[in-house]
């Protein structure tokens, strides 16, 4: 990584005033009046897949992918192997964060042994080095082994992190039970089978008083649902991903890439996401980015695994989705990516930022990712806003000011 020889912090829309300069002096100045800056992005939701799965994913290249697209903090989630669910198990992630991260990586432990939902984590022993408990890819099913986390956790002083599926309500489903599955013959996946266990999860909060955040929401009946456990004052939080609020089932293509868990679903469902945005429901977006091998992506809809790829793409669809159309400001865009999942999971912000090109158009590609995984719903698609620097603890941890 290239250190600045000065970088100062920048404050969110402010364009930079000064020119940076690397050690060794080369591509070390630039044309900072072209450029704005923004806090550095921070992603609550990350799969790096290491320890356990590294030809899908590496520390070292979720790293890249993340400061290429502007994010210097990601909280990677547990469905790893070993499970990060004991003090043991955990330091076998922790060891390899420190030997390669070079952004700030801050994983999950489990909630349950395994993530298996049977026998609660050593949640005491893991607490001090750990976002939050989350077992995600997988609802905890059993409603007094969530009340014995959720008090757990809030005698730990740290929050529940729920993936919230109810497996009953699945039926073999991986697309979403809309107009799409039915006239092409595809197995659904009910809205229900997200914001059932929601409700579940809301009325234990109501009783233990944890904090909680609910991950990768989908559905209209999800957002209505917190809006309402906001307004009666509980300590609840949640998140979308860029794929439910820029796309529809109507748009889905007999492809792996268009896979991932939750679905996208139908249109009043994207419209429900935006208005949560809009009015605050929502506090922050964040892109479940899920490698996979290409192998594993290329089986069409029904036999790919879930999962797409987001980190280097996030900003330039969102602000090029939401911000070119006028649904949101930039300011708003900003806030969701950094400013309140930082303030969420008490993640300072330090001196990071990151540089981007507003003007700079162009096609995704998903061969010029930094990441291993490849699939994206959003491949060839024009998108505007280009990342040109990451800095993360004064440090350039990316740099394409050439484009």
């Amino acid at each position: 990584m290239t250190e600045l020889k000065k970088a100062r912090k920048l404050d969110m829309g402010e364009a930079s005033k000064e020119v940076l300069f690397s050690l060794d002096g080369s591509a070390s100045a630039f044309d900072s009046e072209k450029y704005i800056a923004f806090p550095g992005f921070c992603d609550v939701h990350v799969h790096f897949r290491e320890p356990g799965f590294s030809y899908k994913e590496t520390i070292k290249s979720g790293c890249a992918a993340a400061a290429r697209g502007g994010y210097t903090a990601v909280c990677t989630m547990p469905n790893l192997s070993p499970v990060p669910d004991c003090g043991e198990n955990l330091k076998v992630q922790t060891d390899l964060i420190k030997r390669d991260a070079f952004i700030h990586v801050l994983p999950y432990g489990a909630i349950t042994v395994g993530e298996k939902g049977e026998q609660l984590a050593a949640l005491e022993a893991m607490a001090p080095d750990v976002a939050a408990f989350s077992d995600d890819g997988r609802g905890v099913q059993n409603d007094d082994m969530m009340r014995q986390a959720m008090l757990r956790t809030k005698a730990l002083g740290k929050m529940i992190v729920a993936h919230c599926e109810v497996n009953s309500l699945l039926r073999g489903g991986y697309i979403h039970d809309g107009e799409y599955a039915r006239a092409h013959g595809h197995r659904g996946i009910c809205s229900e089978s997200e914001y059932a266990q929601i409700e579940r999860d809301l009325r234990l909060v109501r009783e233990t008083g944890c904090a909680y955040h609910v991950c990768h929401i989908s559905a209209r009946e999800s957002v209505e649902l917190i809006r309402r456990a906001k307004a009666e004052g509980l300590d609840v939080s949640c998140e979308t991903a860029p794929h439910y609020l820029l796309l529809d089932d109507s748009m889905l293509q007999e492809e792996g890439r268009f896979k991932m868990n939750p679905p996208i679903r139908d249109k009043a469902d994207r419209q429900a996401l935006i208005e949560g945005i809009l009015d605050g429901t929502i506090d922050m977006i964040a892109t479940d980015h899920a490698p996979h091998s290409a192998e594993e992506k290329s089986r069409g809809l029904e036999k790919s695994a879930f999962g797409i790829v987001g980190l280097e793409t996030a900003f330039p669809l969102l602000y090029t989705g939401l911000v070119k159309t006028g649904i949101i400001s930039l300011e708003k865009l900003v806030e969701l990516l950094s400013i309140r999942p930082r303030q969420r999971f008490h993640i300072p912000l330090g001196n990071d930022f990151c540089l981007w090109d507003l003007e700079s158009s162009y096609l995704i590609d998903p061969e010029r990712f930094a990441s291993m995984g490849r699939a994206t719903p959003f491949a060839g698609m024009t998108v505007q806003g280009r990342c040109v620097l990451t800095v993360y603890q004064g440090r350039a941890v990316y740099m394409d000011i050439e484009g």
